[in-house]
């Protein structure tokens, strides 16, 4: 992948595209999926979109009963136990998947936290976000893989705008010289948009193709650890918690662009790229303000993808079979 392919390609739909713009006239029946936060925001919506569409869908959750409620009604879906900051519950789900599936066609790596406070995981004392948005997703995908190459699988990973914040602190990615709750959420983002970059290279002989993307500034229980003066003060929503910020998408919209990844005919042969708005993005310079889109170079680099990569397979000792 080189910067070349991060250029738009003029899709059919944009910003305000919905879940069921992009998802009309598809069929997925008899197609497996794997998503990952499919029990609220804009995971909910590709969760409902998916199983529309005829996929089964299965949702590995941290909150069992909460994920329990918000599926009870739609055919086809599943939800599993799972702990993506606890790579023992991770690799137990993985387990579990594989012993029910004999494919996934789809993984959406669509869970994550974002600006919570200090919170080291494990006996290696991981700094939270990196392990939860990370390496959690790292692991599930190493476990399953034999299932994403049986199925010539679209992975699809949720970074964010986010991850403009910073590269990857390879001398101090789980922040012991100090922490800064933003400065952890934008690694994290730039290792989910890395992760897609090398899982990509390697997994395009066995039919895999990866894609990371921004789904565009939503309000759910992503906030959740933010306060409401918070956002307020961001100029994000008002004192009753109303959403005012331009620019916000609801989660039908949010979902859009991860459904676009996961079917759209526009990406057959492509892989390894960064996307925002149902489009590839465009390459953003260092400065550029976070809004106005794009994805930084270093980001979608592969040669700190291969790093980011080892680093992970030395933390959690995952690793895929590759062919």
């Amino acid at each position: 992948m080189t910067t070349i392919d991060q250029q738009p390609l003029g899709s059919p739909f944009s910003a305000a595209s919905t879940a069921e713009d992009v998802m009309a006239g598809i069929d997925l029946s008899g197609r497996t999926a794997v998503v990952t936060g499919g029990y609220s925001g804009l995971g909910l919506a590709t969760t409902r979109a998916l199983a529309a569409a005829g996929a089964r869908v299965i949702v590995p959750a941290r909150r069992p009963g909460v994920a329990r409620a918000a599926l009870e009604g739609l055919d086809g879906c599943e939800m599993l136990p799972m702990d993506l900051t606890d790579i023992g519950s991770v690799r137990v789900a993985g387990a579990r998947i594989s012993e029910s599936v004999g494919r996934i066609d789809f993984f959406m790596a669509l869970a994550g936290v974002m600006a919570t406070p200090e919170l080291r995981i494990g006996p290696g004392g991981w700094e939270s976000q990196l392990t939860a948005n990370h390496f959690g997703h790292f692991t599930l995908a190493c476990e399953v893989y034999p299932l994403l190459a049986a199925g010539g699988a679209r992975v699809v990973v949720n970074s964010s705008a986010g991850h403009t914040l910073t590269d990857i602190r390879w001398n101090d990615p789980h922040f012991r010289a100090g922490y800064d709750k933003w400065l952890a959420y934008g690694q994290a983002k730039t290792a989910n948009a890395l992760f897609a970059v090398h899982l990509d290279a390697l997994g395009r002989g066995d039919g895999i193709r990866a894609f990371a993307l921004h789904p565009g500034k939503i309000i759910t229980g992503l906030q959740r650890e933010m306060s409401l003066q918070e956002q307020i003060d961001r100029g994000w929503v008002d004192e009753h918690g109303n959403v005012i910020g331009a620019g916000f998408k609801t989660p039908s919209q949010g979902a859009a662009t991860g459904l676009w990844a996961a079917t759209s005919p526009l990406l057959a042969d492509r892989g390894g790229i960064y996307l925002e708005d149902c489009d590839v993005a465009r390459v953003s310079a260092m400065g550029e303000p976070m809004d106005d889109g794009g994805v930084r170079e270093y980001a979608i680099a592969p040669e700190s993808a291969a790093r980011l990569w080892d680093l992970s397979v030395a933390a959690t000792g995952a690793a895929p079979v590759v062919r």
